[in-house]
């Protein structure tokens, strides 16, 4: 291991430390989905599902 590897684990150690926090705080205090928010996400996600269909089909 070279100095590079090492200073960029303790970076990534260090992120790890000082966000958690913050991300625990964020998924305790984040709104609650209704029924039709889902559907309008799983919507979303059939159409561009489709469209990558549709841009392999193409190739």
């Amino acid at each position: 291991m070279d100095w590079v590897q090492i200073g960029s684990a303790i970076f990534l150690g260090a992120m790890l430390i000082f966000i958690f926090p913050r991300m625990r705080h964020a998924v305790k205090n984040a709104p609650k989905g209704s029924n039709k928010d889902w559907l309008n996400y799983l919507m979303i996600m059939v159409v561009v599902g489709l469209f990558i269909m549709l841009l392999i089909q193409m190739v």
